[in-house]
């Protein structure tokens, strides 16, 4: 698991997630995820590059909106990879976010 987190200006953060979102890196994603919300009011999650998600990542990102929402703040998540997708679509939660999902049907 790789995190990333890009300055864009004084008020808004990127963070780019590589790697799994599972109960083994969930402390630690929560330890990275959470303290940005003290310093910007707008953060971007661009989980493109998640590999693997399970329950306890999920719960980690409705943790961190949930937080955003309790602070009055903004929460995005700007791209969504193939396991997050099978994940928000298999606990029925695609539109729980607020943010585009692009799904695509495999035939």
């Amino acid at each position: 698991m790789a995190v990333n987190i890009l300055h864009v200006n004084d008020k808004q953060c990127r963070i780019v997630i590589e790697g799994e979102m599972t109960i083994y890196t969930a402390m630690e994603l929560n330890a990275i995820l959470l303290p940005p919300l003290l310093k910007y009011t707008e953060m971007e999650v661009d989980l493109a590059g998640v590999s693997e998600m399970d329950t306890s990542g999920l719960q980690l990102m409705v943790l961190a909106k949930k937080e955003a929402l309790a602070q009055d703040k903004v929460l995005h998540i700007v791209a969504h990879s193939p396991a997050v997708l099978d994940i928000l679509s298999l606990c029925d939660l695609e539109g729980f976010f607020g943010d585009p999902v692009v799904i695509s049907s495999q035939v």
